[in-house]
């Protein structure tokens, strides 16, 4: 073989190969800044590899920073933007949960601000556990989702969305049967009953609670979510 061919096949693996390792690289940049609270950084960094996963990372963290930390005018601005991120990481790759659930996130946020949202979100999370049956993420969502629209509507909710009590304790319970010891999911499933039921599901909600605080913090939105569960379990139990 041609010794110019020879080096020409070997620049092409090399830069392949730096391609790839700056991938990786940039990914795991993205996700040290989430767990360190940069969660602005983290979406700047996971946008810019153009991959399924790094928008769907980047919807999450839009969606966490303009929740948590952002100031009230500029939610919803940033809601849209972690709509946009996930839509693209769904169309980048129709076959990843991540994408569907974060997609179902950022639009859950919005459907604070705006009408018009609520089926759409059940949408996105059921396609999340069609293509993932047992993403335990997926099942919080999906509980949450069923709660707070029977805690807001009640019966009419169930005959407009579908929405139904016992759907929602059983994505719950199937989300911790996936993951027990998930912060996140305690401390949800201990909101969805307070939506459903605040006074018969005292006792439970504590237990949630309790078990969620017990827990340490992987990272800083878990460190959010600790906050969180501790001002409510003070709440509940100085109320």
């Amino acid at each position: 073989m041609n010794k110019s061919i020879i080096r020409t096949c070997l620049t092409i693996v090399f830069l392949f190969v730096l391609a790839g390792n700056a991938g990786a690289q940039s990914i795991d940049e993205a996700r040290a800044a989430y767990a360190e609270g940069r969660f602005m950084e983290a979406a700047s960094l996971a946008r810019t590899l153009g991959t399924s996963e790094g928008h769907a990372l980047a919807a999450d963290s839009l969606a966490i920073h303009g929740y948590y930390m952002a100031p009230e005018g500029e939610k919803e601005g940033l809601f849209r933007r972690a709509e946009e991120s996930a839509r693209k990481a769904v169309r980048l790759d129709a076959a990843n949960p991540e994408a569907h659930l974060q997609l179902a996130h950022a639009m859950g946020r919005q459907a604070q601000v705006k009408e018009g949202y609520a089926t759409r979100v059940r949408d996105a999370i059921e396609e999340a556990l069609r293509l993932d049956p047992k993403m335990a993420a997926a099942h919080v969502s999906l509980g949450a989702w069923h709660a707070g629209a029977v805690g807001a509507g009640g019966f009419f909710a169930g005959l407009l969305y579908g929405a139904d009590e016992e759907k929602a304790l059983a994505h719950f319970e199937r989300a911790l049967a996936l993951a027990p010891r998930d912060k996140v999911a305690l401390y949800e499933y201990a909101l969805g009953l307070l939506s459903l039921d605040a006074e018969g599901n005292r006792a439970k909600v504590r237990g949630l609670l309790e078990r969620a605080i017990g827990l340490p913090p992987k990272d800083a939105f878990e460190r959010l979510v600790h906050q969180k569960a501790v001002e409510r379990l003070a709440a509940l139990v100085g109320g």
